[in-house]
């Protein structure tokens, strides 16, 4: 990354270096104080960034965050796969210790809500103000409030529903 690119996510309020580095550090400890005590720093820098990230949840690489953690509620069930993109005030959340399992390279829409245990393909794009509560195969779109999947694999996920 830049100088420059670093400098404007700085003066935005949306670096979030410090806090990946955390973390990394939280699932690397192996005594449970110090886990404890990163657990809590990784905390306090994720409400100062206005979001929420569960101490147990799996999230592979870092996920790109264009507008911040502002907003975002990720559930400490919740595993995430690599390269997403979730946009502002998304909620990740669980049901009776049920949180989504998400594949890599999803776009997740503003306001978005993923929510209980189900499972999000890869290459899936979660409109804007979306309610998921179901499975979505690989490779679709899904818009509004009930969810519709539309485009990609439409036509797999509805012969799998038969089954």
């Amino acid at each position: 990354m830049s100088i420059r690119r670093r400098i404007i996510d700085y003066s935005r309020g949306i670096n979030m270096d410090h806090l990946w580095r955390l973390y990394m550090r939280q699932k690397k400890a192996k005594n449970k104080l110090w886990r404890d005590i990163v657990t809590f720093r990784m905390s306090r820098c994720a409400f100062r960034h206005g979001g929420y990230i569960g101490p147990d949840a799996e999230i592979e690489g870092m996920p790109e965050f264009p507008h911040g953690l502002q907003g975002i509620f990720i559930s400490r069930y919740a595993r995430i796969g690599k390269n997403c993109w979730i946009y502002q005030n998304v909620t990740i959340g669980e049901v009776n210790k049920k949180a989504p399992v998400i594949g890599g390279n999803c776009l997740i829409g503003a306001g978005a809500i993923v929510i209980g245990g189900v499972r999000i393909g890869n290459n899936v794009k979660i409109g804007a103000g979306a309610v998921v509560n179901g499975d979505v195969p690989d490779g679709c779109t899904v818009v509004a409030q009930p969810m519709r999947v539309i485009g990609g694999g439409k036509e797999a996920w509805a012969e799998e529903s038969k089954r």
